[in-house]
């Protein structure tokens, strides 16, 4: 590190070309990069992880580490996994290049830093200046003068560099494609050529690009099989000056298309063949020839490995789109609201603090397994086990196993040894979701493990060690089950070191249009329907309805509307009676007539009968022909004031 100062990453390509992000040194937690928002560097570029890569401070050095990213991080163009950084260091993110200077900048101009050199004058001495305009090898038009000229040479060499330069400079498989036949039409006399790619099966063709030397020609272009099939399975060129005339070659396909001279040269990568290059004309004076081989089979080396980089960056990138939609937060984390970039901006902080126990707060539905994953997903932990573990759900009996794990013999049905969650998930995160719901005697034997960090099996004796990072979650709220006995108070103090709250979805009501959107593609994809849009109406009813069940609740709605709602779009109609009945007012100040009317009408009904009944809800739905806890969620749902009475009246039985 140059004299301590401020450390710099210098965006010279991307979405942030010309941006400068500053490290200071000593960092006290991890400087993440990736796709996400809840990174300190987010990169828009769907070429880049989630969670990308990491830059952090030890031994007076920075040290850069990848987080298992899909498309790797280079430095120097190399891969790496984990490397120290040194001043200059050019990192390459997705589609973005960065530069890494630890050194004072004199200027920057468009995405180049510029040093302050010194011993300018030795430098000089010992600096060879070439101008480009010198450099023969890489100016096709200057071989010619370096040559005599008549000479092949400098044309076939011109052809290569003319390939070098395009197939390095297209990234587009179907444009490289083109721009290869277009090379080879003038280093030829081919009249018709095609390049064939290959798939995973030998021998069949998944990508093909084929056309005339004259582009205003639109015809077919007939290919031989038994030729490429002949060069694919030897891995040999093969051209004739004359195939009509030979035994061993003539095809039908030729004979109909009375073709007099052809080419047919593999594309070989190392040791597998992806395809090949067919050429052919019917002008008997203007054949192929040995040379014409020799420089098709050179340009073919040339392109081949071009051609499979631009297919598999292709694959890639729709690869990433598919993987990115599947995978895209399913809950509460998506929108822009407050309340959302409040609790990222927690999340990233508690992250990075890799032994802080974390105490997730929220209503149900709200996305508190997801603030774990993104905890986890954004810890030194990140590539260890997840174990999520929903106490409300495990029998009392069994808990105490299913968390520490037991010896054989145990118990009844004990015919084994069995590792716990705890130990399962070693090294990484222990995430407890309803922790309110864990029995007492269960509490006592967690709080051992917050505390110490070890465990013991159910019947056994031996203290085992477990290096996790525990993360709990509930809906309740701990500090009032404390003091009513019914939660440990000590456990509750261990668990609530650091506390995220996970906002409910009636507070933050700006995404909830996003959410709905994210939510209508999710489950198009899932369900094999297109996508529908909302209609305004049914989206001001979501927008003002209060989800009791929030971010989840939500996607419910959609997805039962996307499956038996209307095809063309997702209407008014399409939406539970919970939320026609639970909004009272939409945007405008007015709610769709027939609904508020049927609103109306219910309401009045019920008002009707419990005032028959007494106030009794049994009694009221009677008379309404209603279940009673069916009475009781219309009651609530339509905002009715609660004057009822749970207890027969005097004198009815």
């Amino acid at each position: 590190m140059a004299n301590g100062s401020l450390a710099q990453l210098i965006f010279t390509s991307g979405p942030l070309k010309d941006r400068t992000f500053s490290l200071a040194p000593a960092l006290e937690e991890p400087f993440s990069i990736g796709r996400e928002t809840v990174n300190t560097l987010s990169i828009p570029d769907k070429a880049v992880s989630k969670i990308h890569c990491a830059i952090e401070w030890r031994d007076g050095e920075f040290h850069l580490t990848d987080r298992d990213s899909r498309n790797g991080t280079r430095v120097q163009d190399r891969v790496v996994q984990n490397c120290v950084l040194r001043h200059g260091d050019q990192i390459t993110i997705g589609a973005s290049t960065l530069v890494f200077a630890d050194a004072p900048l004199a200027r920057m101009e468009d995405g180049v830093f510029f040093e302050e050199l010194e011993e300018e004058e030795d430098a000089e001495r010992n600096t060879v200046v070439l101008h480009p305009t010198e450099t023969v090898y890489l100016q096709p038009d200057q071989l010619a003068t370096q040559l005599p000229s008549d000479s092949s040479v400098a044309r076939n060499l011109s052809l290569l560099l003319q390939a070098s330069q395009a197939v390095h400079s297209i990234r587009d498989p179907r444009d490289l494609q083109e721009q290869m036949l277009t090379l080879l039409f003038e280093a030829t006399p081919a009249e018709r050529g095609a390049i064939l790619l290959c798939g995973a099966e030998p021998g069949r063709f998944v990508s093909t690009c084929s056309r005339y030397r004259t582009l205003s020609d639109k015809r077919p272009v007939g290919v031989s099989k038994t030729i490429t099939s002949r060069v694919l399975q030897s891995g040999h060129s093969i051209m004739s000056g004359d195939p009509l005339q030979d035994a061993v070659l003539p095809s039908e396909s030729m004979v109909v298309s009375e073709v007099r001279s052809f080419l047919c040269v593999p594309l070989s990568l190392h040791d597998r063949l992806i395809g090949c290059i067919y050429l052919d004309t019917r002008n008997a004076l203007l054949g192929f020839t040995g040379e014409h081989l020799q420089v098709v089979t050179a340009f073919a080396g040339i392109s081949a490995v071009a051609l499979d980089n631009a297919r598999r960056l292709s694959w890639l990138e729709q690869e990433n789109e598919r993987l990115s939609q599947e995978v895209n937060l399913d809950y509460g984390l998506v929108g822009n609201s407050a309340p959302v970039r409040d609790a990222l901006h927690v999340i990233r902080k508690v992250a990075s603090a890799d032994a802080t126990t974390v105490l997730i707060l929220g209503e149900s539905g709200t996305g508190k397994e997801l603030a774990a994953r993104a905890i986890h997903r954004l810890s030194a932990r990140a590539s260890k086990p997840f174990a999520a573990i929903n106490c409300a759900a495990l029998p009392e009996s069994l808990i105490e196993s299913e968390l520490f794990g037991h010896v054989k013999g145990a118990f009844s049905g004990a015919v084994a040894e069995k590792k716990g969650r705890f130990e399962a998930a070693d090294g990484g995160v222990v995430f407890l979701d309803e922790i309110g719901e864990m029995p007492l005697a269960a509490q006592a034997k967690l709080l051992r493990v917050v505390q110490e960090r070890e465990i013991i099996r159910v019947g056994g004796t031996k203290t085992i060690p477990v290096n996790v990072r525990i993360i709990a979650a509930t809906n309740r709220n701990l500090e009032e089950q404390a003091r009513a006995k019914n939660f440990r108070e000590d456990l509750f103090h261990r668990l609530n070191v650091v506390n995220v709250t996970m906002p409910p979805l009636r507070e933050r009501r700006d995404d909830i249009a996003a959410l709905a959107e994210h939510f209508v593609g999710k489950h198009a994809r899932k369900s094999n329907l297109p996508p529908r849009p909302i209609t305004p109406e049914a989206m001001a009813l979501l927008t003002n309805y209060d989800w009791p069940g929030n971010v989840r609740e939500l996607e419910n709605v959609i997805e039962r509307a996307l499956v038996l709602g209307s095809p063309e779009a997702i209407f008014a109609d399409d939406l539970p009676e919970s939320i026609l009945e639970g909004v009272s007012t939409a945007p405008n100040g007015s709610l769709l007539h027939f609904h508020a009317a049927v609103k109306e009408t219910k309401k009045s009904l019920i008002n009707e009968a419990l005032e028959k009944a007494g106030g009794v809800y049994t009694e009221a739905a009677k008379l309404l022909g209603l279940h009673p806890n069916y009475l009781h969620r219309l009651i609530k749902n339509l905002g009715i004031k609660d004057g009822s009475k749970t207890t027969p009246v005097s004198g009815k039985k």
